[in-house]
């Protein structure tokens, strides 16, 4: 193994402890979704196992990151970018944004709806932006029911009882940034507790 290889390997443990606690993610936590024991993943972010594909790739997928990301390696200089759409609740959300941690950049994607969906309003900490692509997004915020055309941006603290959806049943198409703990909310949560949006989110 050439000395580029080690050091980039060196730099895995601690660049997968800082994604985990970025996250808000326990050991515990983390050894459920990925199921990779918690001693192991736990010596895997020491620097005490080394990192190998089979640890990897299942914990790529729960972060939902790009398995190069995770150990850092340099870009191949090809310009592409392959999105991977995340579906959750009815609804598509595509990654924008490559880096782990921080706020993070999604197009969001809003089905048809063949009836109006009764607004189901929730909370999180956090702070949201919207930016409406294509369709007519209805957006109830606190007491307010809005309804924003294609061209039209919204931000507002998720603390605020909020709720996405169609305003007239057609396609809704967004970009969305959402910080740490909206991510959280709203690409890995788990699919039985509340949600909002049309299919909910």
């Amino acid at each position: 193994m050439d000395r580029d290889t080690h050091e980039v390997l060196d730099t895995v443990g601690p660049r997968l402890r800082a994604l985990r606690r970025h996250r808000g993610i326990t050991l515990a936590d983390l050894a459920t979704k990925t199921g990779v024991s918690e001693s192991t993943l736990s010596r895997l972010e020491s620097g005490q196992r080394r990192a190998t594909l089979e640890l990897l790739l299942p914990l790529a997928r729960t972060y939902n990151v790009p398995l190069d990301d995770l150990v850092g390696a340099p870009r191949t200089g090809d310009p592409r970018i392959h999105l991977t759409p995340i579906r959750r609740f009815g609804m598509t959300f595509v990654p924008l944004s490559r880096r782990p941690g921080g706020v993070q950049a999604f197009k969001m994607i809003i089905p048809a709806q063949p009836e109006p969906l009764e607004p189901t309003p929730q909370t999180h900490d956090g702070f949201e932006w919207l930016y409406v692509l294509n369709g007519h997004l209805r957006l109830v915020l606190d007491e307010r029911d809005l309804t924003l055309p294609p061209g039209e941006a919204a931000e507002f603290d998720t603390s605020s009882p909020h709720w996405l959806g169609s305003a007239d049943g057609g396609v809704v198409e967004l970009l969305i940034l959402f910080d740490p703990q909206g991510v959280r909310t709203h690409v890995h949560a788990d699919s039985h507790r509340p949600t909002h949006g049309a299919g909910r989110r």
